[in-house]
């Protein structure tokens, strides 16, 4: 019979999470691999495999690269990831915008692929135990054991990572994307023009202090409408300003114990400064509903002088999409501000190397019949020539070796179609996203090709970060249940009351009503069950 599943769009619509369920089936428990309390002597698998089966791959990962070609099928990297491994795939990507609402039609007809590309982690209501429970997706254990051999060895030599890809209760359940390298674990931080602080005759703000007279000036001196912009409040969730005040606008960790910044007190003066900043036009005044096609204009026409971004995505493409029109423009990283000169900031971007919010991994499904061939087609990427072909794409069209070093072509660095390195890059390797592979720090070595880039990675990467990061912990599915109902109630709290604040349209005062307002949402209890997953985690 078909399985019925049935998938809430995110953790945080659980209402209808108590009527989930599942009816087992004969036909799932025959596709599982069979257990095995000894380990299975692997051999290597030589690619291309010969296979007349086609596999099936859902995957709503890649949408950005779908503004070039209508399809992914269409796409070069994914025709060559089939040569390469001899196994036809046909590659199903939903509408822009529509993932989750077509994912969860798919998932409640009981017609599945035999791939999903899909966060399981924090997407799925319950996470990945409950997913393996209801057959939407296979427990992997003994099918990396026997089918993943360059998978099962990178985890054996870095169990560091081996401990992030896996449940509480030790079971592997995707293919990972993991962040090779420190350097590849920040990317992402405050920035503004450097062209107008050398006209202004002002230095790159390290303190709060410092922006207010940064911000005041471009207002003033520069005329610029909204000297600071950046995509909503979530924007300022690893630490940008808000860090500065000791917290940030999650889950952390102090001496041992877990922590919700928007519920201490000093979440009432980051609030402040903002409301100042706000009511003396420094910020957007559409900071609520700025987008990225917003922040893009903003930051390229002059309308704004600072943002938070990415040294690629924003950075890199704001600095390419104007200097040549104007050599003078040029952007500059400012360090995460502090209070006071001199201290060293407490947060600030940084990722896992499987992270908390991970992406790119793919898991085989629960009615999928071709077990052992999706897995000797994922566990391609984990291997020396599928390494390569991830990060570079395939050798003399998007990169040539020079004396070992594996350097992209001017396919990807000078596009003749006059697309921009990351559009180039999107279209012949997945290097620059996420995806079943390990990422190659020497990707980033030529992604960044601005001397500002480069610069911008080594200011964010001066942060305390590290020590106040809540690692990839995992709930059990009672507890991210619980969680979900709390906190879709809380951050709705959060975000309504903090806007209202910062935007004048309730007095600072409405802050501790908003505290009283927060533990009856049991935020205790929320900040219980983090503690609970990251002793379980630790015990791993």
């Amino acid at each position: 019979m078909k399985k019925k599943v049935k998938l809430i769009s995110s953790t945080l619509s659980i209402i209808m999470l108590s009527s989930l369920a599942i009816a087992c089936s004969d036909k799932t428990d025959k596709q599982s691999a069979p257990s095995s309390s000894a380990p299975v002597e692997q051999t290597a698998i030589s690619y291309p495999l010969k296979s007349d089966t086609k596999l099936s791959l859902w995957t709503a990962d890649y949408t950005p690269i779908l503004q070039i070609k209508p399809n992914v099928n269409d796409i070069p990297f994914y025709q060559e990831w089939q040569k390469k491994t001899g196994v036809g795939v046909n590659f199903q990507n939903p509408v822009a915008g529509q993932e989750k609402e077509q994912l969860n039609v798919m998932l409640s007809s009981g017609d599945l692929p035999d791939m999903i590309e899909y966060n399981w982690k924090t997407n799925f209501p319950g996470g990945p135990e409950k997913a393996i429970k209801d057959g939407v997706i296979m427990k992997l254990n003994d099918v990396i054991d026997k089918y993943a051999p360059n998978l099962k060895k990178y985890l054996k030599e870095h169990p560091e990572v081996d401990k992030m890809v896996k449940t509480d209760n030790g079971s592997y359940y995707a293919f990972p994307f993991v962040r090779g390298d420190e350097s590849l674990m920040v990317f992402q931080g405050p920035m503004l023009r450097q062209d107008y602080l050398t006209e202004l005759g002002l230095q790159v703000p390290t303190t709060m202090d410092e922006w207010y007279t940064v911000l005041k000036a471009f207002k003033e001196k520069k005329g610029m409408e909204a000297p600071l912009t950046f995509r909503g409040l979530n924007d300022l969730n690893n630490g940008a300003f808000i860090g500065a005040y000791g917290i940030n606008r999650s889950f952390y960790v102090d001496n041992g114990q877990v922590k919700y910044g928007p519920a201490q007190p000093s979440y009432k003066d980051f609030l402040a400064t903002m409301r100042k900043w706000y009511a003396e036009g420094l910020l957007d005044k559409n900071i609520a509903t700025v987008d990225i096609k917003a922040q893009d204009a903003n930051m390229t026409s002059g309308k704004s002088g600072a943002s938070i971004g990415a040294a690629g995505s924003g950075m890199g493409k704001w600095l390419g999409a104007v200097q040549g029109k104007d050599p003078k423009y040029n952007l500059v990283a400012a360090p995460y501000p502090v209070l006071n000169k001199g201290d060293k900031p407490k947060f600030g971007q940084k990722s896992f190397a499987f992270g908390s919010e991970p992406s790119g991994m793919i898991a085989i499904t629960g009615t999928s019949k071709n077990v052992e061939l999706a897995a000797k087609f994922l566990d391609y990427g984990y291997s020396e020539e599928g390494h390569n072909f991830f990060n570079f794409g395939t050798e003399g069209v998007s990169y040539k070796m020079d004396n070992g070093y594996p350097k992209y072509t001017d396919l990807l660095m000078n596009n003749p179609e006059k697309l921009s390195l990351a559009q180039a890059m999107g279209l012949y390797i997945r290097g620059n996203t996420s995806g079943p592979f390990v990422q190659d720090p020497r990707y980033l070595e030529q992604y960044y090709t601005m001397k500002q880039q480069k610069d911008a990675i080594v200011a964010w990467q001066q942060t305390d970060a590290v020590k106040y990061m809540l690692p990839p912990i995992t709930a059990s599915p009672q507890e991210s249940t619980e969680l979900a109902k709390i906190m879709n109630e809380v951050n709705a709290l959060v975000d309504e009351t903090s806007l209202k604040i910062i935007l004048g349209a309730a007095p600072l005062e409405e802050f501790d009503k908003y505290l009283s307002k927060l533990q009856t949402l049991n935020i205790n209890r929320a900040i219980e069950i983090q503690k609970a997953a990251l002793d379980r985690y630790n015990k791993r």
